[in-house]
């Protein structure tokens, strides 16, 4: 069954099979976000990212997550997967987010790793730049996976902020949390991955529709500022 729309968009990223694309699109979810990361348990090859972009709802934006990838490899990313965004999740520089949007056509989310307030400065720097920025947790200190870490920050740090772009909120949520977190930020649009899962990669159904519910319910949250 489908969920009811919330005026909240939300993005399941990790996406690994055809039936996680089918109970995302059922959840009423915006975004399908697909990986392409070799040391994330949710890395996806070219071939893989193929069949499920065919699996995708015409309507579900399709945004393929890189960590400071080359060239060589988004030339051949974007020509063999349809895709409707690309997400920048390592340390490319503003030139380079204007370079991709150049070569490639397609709107660019920059994510912005978060753990203190000195941090808030590069979402200013790439506020012109992109079409989305996505405000996420930092990861811890010396860990492989750039996101994806069901890591939480201080959505505190937020209150107020706003920029002249969409952006989106990720860092740990899950169903038990994301009312709090829309609350405290006023976030528009959330993203979130490890906290849908039974597995890491290996989404469950039941989880995202509970987690869709949880979204519904709090847009009717009246903001929280302490």
């Amino acid at each position: 069954m489908r969920a009811v729309a919330s005026d909240i968009r939300f993005k399941i990223c990790g996406l690994t099979r055809a039936e996680d694309i089918r109970a995302v699109a059922d959840a009423g979810a915006h975004y399908a976000g697909f990986v392409f990361f070799e040391k994330s348990p949710r890395h996806l090859t070219l071939s893989q990212a193929k069949l499920l972009a065919s699996e995708t709802p015409v309507g579900l934006c399709k945004v393929a997550l890189t960590v400071n990838a080359d060239d060589a490899f988004l030339d051949t990313l974007v020509a063999e997967v349809p895709l409707d965004m690309l997400q920048l999740h390592g340390a490319e520089p503003p030139e380079r987010v204007l370079e991709l949007k150049a070569r490639y056509g397609l709107p660019i989310m920059k994510a912005i790793g978060i753990a203190d307030a000195e941090d808030l400065a590069a979402l200013d720097r790439y506020a012109g730049v992109v079409d989305q920025l996505l405000v996420d947790a930092k990861p811890p200190r010396g860990g492989d996976l750039p996101g994806g870490n069901g890591l939480a920050f201080d959505w505190r740090l937020l209150e107020g902020r706003r920029w002249p772009v969409p952006w989106m909120l990720a860092g740990g949520l899950h169903p038990g949390n994301v009312a709090e977190a829309v609350a405290r930020t006023g976030a528009r649009q959330v993203d979130l991955s490890s906290g849908v899962e039974a597995a890491p990669g290996l989404k469950d159904a039941a989880k995202i529709q509970e987690f869709a519910a949880a979204l519904h319910a709090a847009k009717a949250a009246p903001p929280r500022l302490s």
